[in-house]
């Protein structure tokens, strides 16, 4: 278990690399089983690193959840301090150009997110009112991509972090569901990052969810997230787990997942296993459990055929040089609310 503080410790780079790369890992698993039904995948259930399937991709080949987290982590390491412009110009890098995806095209991007980086080309909204705000916005295309902002805010108060998942998640999804699952994902990776290495997954869990109703219980859908707030998700059967592209359904499948496994390559498995929205599923799970159980714990024959595995780890010991620079300017200290 992997619960570092930054300073000046090699093995917050590890943390770094344990969630970031456990992320990519996840994202690659679930990429060739993308859009298949549970049923489906139940046939011949992912146990290994494998290709094609429905993207026709080669093994180790990550989707946008891993693009998009590229983009978060290189706008973070040359602007600290959050430049959205930055970022959403390389979103549309992305879109139009290929810009860090994994063999140089992209082959998958959703709905909201498209229609987002339409109107910030357009220049008919600041960037960070692109997103979508209807009820129809609220896939999963923010929350995939937010881990970078557990390690960038792990020192700061509950509302800059609610302020940062606002500004980062708007881009391209502005809906308050999308902005809470943010949130209370964010706030959880923060939890795992600081905990004793005797916490339980479910103590952790635990302890977010009483720190979101008190803090959130007046957000205008906290409601929607009772299931989760609750504290009992790992109590549910798998039949009541959904693993589509809607954000709450995401949130929910990845901590379940979780809380209900015992390891990496258990909870990513499962993850895929779910079906539907594989890689986005498995890729939410992925960047948690890598951040918990740590680097090591990503088997090697996997992270082995990542896709740009080389610049993967580059911009991984860059953020995390940014991090510890920062910390040690702050000094360091941990500040939950």
């Amino acid at each position: 278990m992997n619960n570092q503080q930054y300073t000046n410790d090699p093995a917050a780079l590890q943390s770094v690399k344990g969630g970031i790369i456990g992320l990519f890992t996840a994202d690659a698993l679930g990429v060739p089983y993308e859009f298949m039904s549970r049923k489906e995948i139940a046939a011949r259930p992912a146990t290994d690193m494998i290709g094609y399937g429905t993207h026709n991709q080669p093994p180790g080949t990550w989707s946008d959840d891993s693009t998009m987290t590229l983009c978060l982590l290189y706008s973070l390491v040359m602007h600290p301090q959050l430049d959205t412009d930055d970022l959403g110009r390389r979103f549309i890098q992305w879109y139009r150009q290929g810009l860090w995806t994994a063999h140089d095209e992209l082959f998958d991007i959703g709905i909201a997110t498209r229609q987002a980086l339409t109107r910030m080309e357009s220049g008919a909204v600041p960037y960070e009112q692109a997103g979508g705000e209807d009820e129809y916005s609220n896939g999963n295309g923010s929350l995939m991509r937010i881990l970078p902002l557990v390690y960038r805010l792990s020192h700061t108060t509950i509302a800059e972090r609610y302020e940062w998942v606002r500004r980062v998640s708007s881009l391209t999804h502005r809906h308050p569901v999308s902005l809470l699952a943010g949130v209370i994902y964010v706030e959880l990776g923060v939890e795992l990052l600081h905990s004793p290495p005797a916490r339980s997954l479910r103590d952790s869990y635990l302890a977010v969810c009483e720190t979101i109703r008190r803090h959130y219980s007046d957000h205008a859908e906290y409601d929607r997230f009772t299931r989760i707030l609750q504290g009992n998700l790992d109590q549910l059967s798998v039949d009541n787990i959904a693993s589509g592209g809607y954000v709450l359904h995401t949130l929910e499948a990845s901590i379940w997942t979780l809380l209900t496994t015992d390891s990496y390559r258990e909870a990513v498995l499962t993850a895929v296993n779910l079906g539907e929205d594989t890689d986005t599923t498995a890729a939410v799970t992925g960047g948690l459990a890598g951040l918990y159980y740590g680097y090591d714990a990503i088997p090697a024959e996997w992270r082995s055929q990542l896709a740009r595995l080389d610049d993967i780890e580059e911009i991984c010991e860059r953020f995390d040089r940014m991090i510890q620079s920062l910390s040690s300017q702050t000094g360091g200290g941990t500040n939950h609310e």
